[in-house]
């Protein structure tokens, strides 16, 4: 595992319903993130976010075992020598989820996230995760993923980082202005670095806040994106602050913890 990486994120604006398009435009992006050792890409990347209904989102979604997507971000993957997390609007079968995929320069797509918490509309149209919170190791580092509207719960970003994640890689649509705040105090609280990709741009009645960042385990933001352009944005990251838990030197984030104490989180109430 390596202690230092280039990592980022892309944002820009996808087209309702015009994957080849969006396609063309992540082509486009890809190329001037040549040097990134990882990459996150927003959420719903392939198909654009509002949805007009839910017949509509099933005809642009995607199964991960035949996608033009994927094809097309494993074909940048291996041409970049590059990881990417990418939102996708997935079909299984006739459900659809909310999906993040993992791409390996090597072997392509690896696996997925499924996001757990649906914000507003989306549960009309999504079902709720099912494959709970994977922690990936791709060799030079660990990754969580998180979708959008997930970051609003903390007890996700703990789960991810006691199972080792050093970054978690978020792409969003976002719409409320609180995230880019409260990301970076989930990578202070855990020590771990946090990249939100998000997006740009109108849909319908739904305007999208952009301001992508990347945070450190120090709660630092390192990079922000502007709220409405196209922006690729990468920095490096020393991943031996997030392997160090340490607070003071008598205080470790986790091994002072007291589960036993906590029980009401998960209580019948």
């Amino acid at each position: 595992m390596k202690n230092k990486i280039m990592a980022g994120f892309i944002q820009f604006c996808p087209q309702l319903g015009q994957p080849e398009t969006n396609i063309k435009q992540l082509s486009d992006l890809l190329a001037s993130a040549g040097s990134a050792d990882l990459i996150v890409i927003p959420e719903l990347a392939n198909s654009g976010y509002n949805f007009e209904s839910k017949e509509q989102a099933f005809e642009l979604a995607e199964e991960t075992a035949d996608s033009p997507f994927i094809r097309f971000l494993e074909e940048a993957a291996a041409r970049y020598k590059v990881f990417i997390v990418a939102g996708m609007n997935e079909k299984d079968g006739k459900i659809l989820y909310n999906t993040a995929v993992l791409i390996c320069p090597e072997r392509g797509y690896v696996n997925k996230y499924r996001k757990i918490h649906l914000f507003m509309n989306e549960k009309d149209i999504f079902l709720k995760g099912n494959l709970g919170l994977p922690v990936f190791d791709i060799g030079i580092c660990k990754i969580g993923i998180l979708i959008c509207f997930d970051w609003i719960f903390p007890e996700v970003w703990r789960i991810l980082a006691l199972k080792g994640a050093d970054i978690i890689c978020h792409p969003s649509n976002l719409v409320l202005p609180y995230a880019q705040q409260a990301v970076p105090v989930h990578g202070l609280i855990n020590k771990t670095f946090n990249i939100t990709a998000n997006r740009t741009g109108t849909e319908r009645d739904v305007t999208f806040s952009g301001q992508s960042i990347i945070s450190d385990p120090r709660g630092k933001t390192l990079e922000k994106a502007s709220a409405g352009r196209d922006e690729v944005l990468i920095t490096g990251l020393d991943l031996s602050l997030a392997r160090n838990k340490m607070i003071t030197p008598r205080n470790h984030a986790f091994n002072d913890r007291f589960p036993e104490e906590y029980g009401f989180l998960i209580a019948d109430l």
